[in-house]
């Protein structure tokens, strides 16, 4: 019985933001926050989290009969944990069904395979142990950034205890023999090779929806029954595919998870062919023949070569430039510059910076950030620039600490000393204030708002105040009007009165004289005689 065999893979850098000359020496924080939680989301409602859903319910319907297999950069992992927990969850939930086999790969994304073994064996460890950690899975098989292959690549796999790898069915490789079998390794037979079927891999990654294709619509009818005119000697097919494939490259409207709800059946209804993972195929199979690939390989542009990512001098440039640094970052350990160095090395940086023109470059320049290779290249080395100067720094302070024995200093040696270090932490201080204003800006917003609310109550009881005072003036003025009305009229009446009693006091005093001349008068002349 022939088998298929489904890989997706995952992934999503960490894209840098616009990062100017006049930043370097003061801004040390490189990614764009809201860039990357924006496209993480958008991709985890468009693909992810209905991808997984479609799976799971694949699973749940044919058991151990549908099975896939997935590879998650450690970039993609990080970003689920920072931006999307309930991706990384309904991952683990397909991690439960043991019908999904995840595989290692570079940490970063890196094209570390193609300059430093060193480097290259730790980001496979450190990935290893990511998905050991999220999903319960020891990696058997690994699959190289961009299926970058060659015999001197897979001969490193091999060394680290890999049984499989996964790698381009390229055609100037292949000749006349057909990607459809398993193959090892020209230097290490015990690493199995499997190959992409990139025809019938690409007819769903990139022409599912292409109006313009002959064969477009595809039904799942007319996919199988290609699948069947497939010569009966020929083992494996191999779909290998990026997991955006669902929803983001092809959209929902294209039909495309219809088409994935309804592929198992199709298959099945056919008897011919099985679903298996990776390292089922590796198991089952026996391999064929050497894989002869003097030269790296990957499943990128019509040449299947490496010049998407290291094909100009601006990249070229860049990526020499990284990995200058690699010794002294080894050295030193420290994880700030650990986590920058790692995500620094990721192929996307340097496929921005491509100049060629390529097939599927629609796709890969979906969420390119850049309007040019060259502005690509500008932010990149200046960011490069600041890291190296913090590298540079933190290598003179810890060199200084560890060739110095303070017992055998003077004290203008320890004075000096000190100097530096206080010189050391000023800067590194500096260094903080950015992300500090930043952590307290909402903050001074909420005390900014208090003080306007604060601000408006004072003002309306000033106001209040002012009303209640001029009221009480008011009132005042009335009062002491009426006041000096009241006055005004005792007085006017006070007046009237005594003028009044004076004149009864001169009445009474000129009345008794007339009664006394009466008197006088009656005794001269007596009564009168009758």
């Amino acid at each position: 019985m022939k088998t298929i065999c489904l890989y997706f893979q995952v992934h999503q850098p960490f894209r840098l933001k616009n990062y100017r000359f006049f930043n370097i020496g003061h801004d040390h924080y490189y990614y764009d926050d809201y860039a990357n939680e924006s496209i993480i989301r958008k991709i985890a409602e468009k693909c992810y989290l209905p991808a997984n859903a479609l799976m799971l319910d694949l699973i749940k319907t044919y058991g151990d009969k549908f099975k896939i297999s997935l590879s998650i950069s450690g970039p993609a992992l990080d970003q689920f944990e920072l931006y999307a927990p309930d991706v990384l969850e309904s991952f683990k939930k397909l991690a439960k069904t043991g019908c999904v086999e995840f595989l290692a790969e570079t940490f970063s994304h890196s094209l570390s395979s193609l300059k430093s073994k060193k480097e290259f064996i730790k980001q496979v460890e450190k990935h290893s142990e990511k998905i050991k950690t999220h999903f319960g899975q020891e990696p058997k098989v690994f699959r190289n950034t961009e299926l970058i292959y060659s015999d001197g690549i897979g001969e490193m796999v091999g060394e680290m205890g890999y049984k499989a790898m996964l790698t381009e069915g390229a055609k100037h490789v292949l000749g006349w023999k057909s990607p459809n079998y398993l193959y090892f390794n020209a230097f290490n037979p015990k690493l199995k090779i499997l190959l992409k079927n990139f025809k019938l891999s690409d007819d769903i990654a990139f022409r599912f929806s292409n109006k313009a294709w002959k064969e477009w619509p595809l039904t799942t009818e007319k996919y199988v029954s290609w699948l069947e005119t497939i010569d009966k000697k020929e083992e494996v097919i191999n779909l290998f595919m990026d997991y955006e494939t669902f929803g983001e490259h092809q959209w929902k409207e294209s039909g495309i998870f219809e088409f994935m709800k309804a592929f198992p059946k199709a298959v099945f209804a056919s008897s011919k062919f099985k679903f298996a993972t990776v390292s089922e195929v590796a198991d089952s199979h026996q391999p064929v023949a050497p894989y002869n690939v003097p030269y790296p390989i990957s499943w990128a542009d019509e040449e299947r070569d490496l010049t998407a990512w290291l094909g100009n001098e601006l990249q070229d440039e860049a990526f020499d430039k990284l990995f200058e640094l690699e010794e002294a970052v080894s050295k030193l350990n420290d994880k700030e510059l650990n986590k920058d160095w790692l995500y620094l090395q990721t192929s996307d940086h340097f496929y921005y910076m491509c100049t060629k023109f390529f097939s599927d470059g629609a796709v890969h320049n979906y969420f390119n950030p850049y309007d040019s290779p060259y502005q690509a290249f500008i932010n990149y080395m200046n960011v490069l620039s600041d890291f190296t100067g913090r590298l540079n720094e933190k290598i003179k302070v810890a060199s200084l600490a560890e060739s110095t024995n303070i017992s055998d200093l003077t004290e203008k040696e320890i004075k000096e000393l000190i100097g530096k270090y206080e010189k050391a932490l000023e800067k590194l201080k500096d260094k903080l204030k950015p992300r500090i204003i930043e952590k307290t800006k909402p903050v001074a917003k909420a005390i900014d708002k208090t003080k306007a609310k604060v601000t408006a109550i004072d003002k309306k009881k000033a106001e209040t105040k002012a009303i209640s005072a001029t009221k009480k003036a008011d009132l005042a003025l009335e009062k002491a009007k009426s006041e000096e009305k009241t006055t005004k009229a005792k007085s006017t009446a006070s007046k009237k009165t005594s003028s009044s009693e004076s004149k009864k006091t001169t009445a009474k005093k000129s009345t008794p004289k007339k009664n006394t001349a009466t008197k006088t008068a009656t005794k001269k002349t007596g009564p009168k005689k009758k």
